[in-house]
């Protein structure tokens, strides 16, 4: 029997999780359960590095993410569902990759100056702001990952890993594989104001919502801006509410809104009203789902242990080849 390749990925708890992140990251993860072994955790320290002024939140947030992965299909029976900061030798690996890292590397990562642009109302120039490739490097290397699991715009993450590991590599001897990184797809999902949905943009519609938010949010959404009137003739294809309906709704609603929009023979509330039906459909399994585990802690609990206890066993024989190799 062929081994599974070991895939990992996280998310960092910044709160509650979108429909975004489900399609961009979630679904993947889910689908992937069956064909690799995965190691996905909630990276609760990588949160530190924009939000370390205000933490009063981020338990709450880390608690319900998991409560959200478990409810949209994540299962701790098929992977190893862990939180990063529970892991302390991420923290140890941390500190010995640091110090082979150049900090060029680092200031030429393409993400940095952006996040820093894009978070303008937030002090980034820290230490850990600059270096969370590192942390992100152990992260991954630590339980000597095959893949991970990325966007096409996240694919120089994945090389700054690659390169850090071969320099340790180098140093002190072949320890940690090269991981490669496992380019996903991910439809188009924009907030209900058709920018990116986030929630610094107060645009997303969360996995959590009850049906009567997801209504009242639908209702909100942005529709063809050349369309004034409903016997106006629209175009679905610059809607966002056609996105969403390829989606969630089924073929023949699909194909009657493409016809009657172009025609005028549908309206844009009517067209809402009835994406919002299928889409709080789509969500009710998740919704039932989060009350049973919110109604049980204790289970809650127990899989944080659990899969906190198998993440940590395997970082340990990591770390004793690491310390090994740099002869600590």
């Amino acid at each position: 029997m062929t081994e599974k390749k070991r895939v990992l990925s996280g998310m960092r708890p910044t709160g509650p999780l979108h429909l975004g992140n489900l399609h961009g990251a979630l679904a993947n993860w889910i689908n992937m359960q069956e064909q690799y072994d995965c190691f996905f955790f909630i990276a609760d320290w990588h949160a530190l590095t924009s939000d370390y002024e205000d933490t009063g939140l981020i338990s709450d947030y880390v608690r319900n993410m998991l409560i959200d992965w478990l409810s949209a299909g994540l299962s701790p029976e098929k992977s190893t569902l862990f939180i990063q900061s529970h892991i302390k030798e991420h923290a140890e690996l941390f500190l010995i990759l640091s110090m082979i890292t150049p900090v060029p590397w680092l200031e030429r990562n393409p993400t940095y100056k952006d996040q820093i642009l894009q978070m303008s109302n937030k002090d980034l120039s820290t230490f850990g702001f600059l270096g969370y490739p590192v942390l992100q490097a152990a992260d991954i290397i630590m339980y000597k990952a095959n893949g991970v699991p990325v966007g096409v715009d996240q694919v120089p993450h994945v090389e700054i890993t690659r390169e850090i590991g071969r320099r340790f590599n180098y140093f002190y001897g072949e320890v940690f594989p090269e991981p490669e990184s496992i380019l996903t797809q991910t439809p188009k999902i924009l907030g209900i104001d058709g920018r990116k949905m986030s929630k610094s943009y107060d645009n997303a519609i969360f996995l959590s919502d009850n049906p009567d938010d997801i209504s009242a949010k639908v209702a909100k959404m942005l529709t063809d801006p050349q369309r004034a009137r409903k016997n106006d003739p629209g175009n679905p294809d610059v809607c966002n509410v056609y996105e969403f309906h390829k989606l969630y709704s089924d073929d023949k609603t699909v194909e009657r809104v493409d016809r009657e929009c172009r025609t005028a023979g549908i309206g844009c509330v009517e067209c809402k009203k009835i994406m919002a039906e299928y889409l709080i459909a789509f969500l009710e399994p998740m919704r039932q789902k989060r009350n049973d585990y919110e109604s049980h802690p204790e289970l809650v609990d127990d899989i944080i242990a659990d899969g906190c206890e198998k993440a940590r066993r395997v970082a340990r024989e990591t770390m004793s080849e690491v310390r090994a190799a740099v002869r600590l």
